[in-house]
């Protein structure tokens, strides 16, 4: 499951998940996101959320996603670095997190490390 608020990130990074072989659920809010999560008859393995969004952030997002799907592999995104991010609680440190912009091939090694 993809979940980006930017829509031609959310488009773009869609594109690219499916180009590397993947099935994408795209959501472009994370309220969008959890009613597809609950409507979904099939599993989910992996969320690639942004970090900051409206409504609520992408930990939050995850929390909530791990109820419906307690095994959910998870990489956090963002323009901002891992040390802000970290440094203002958002994210814990040693989570799998991928730096916007990103280019095909780092978005493949992320997607491979969370999913191994």
């Amino acid at each position: 499951m993809l979940v980006e608020d930017n829509a031609t990130i959310l488009e773009m990074t869609t594109l690219m998940l499916k180009e590397l072989g993947y099935l994408v659920l795209s959501a472009g809010s994370p309220h969008e996101a959890l009613r597809i999560a609950a409507e979904y008859a099939g599993t989910i393995d992996l969320l690639l959320t942004d970090v900051i969004m409206p409504e609520m952030n992408g930990r939050e997002l995850c929390q909530q996603l791990l109820v419906l799907y307690p095994k959910l592999k998870k990489v956090y995104m963002s323009g901002y670095t891992a040390d802000v991010i970290a440094h203002h609680g958002m994210l814990d440190t040693g989570i799998n997190f991928l730096q916007k912009p990103f280019l095909l091939g780092e978005l493949a090694v992320k997607v491979r490390e969370a999913l191994a």
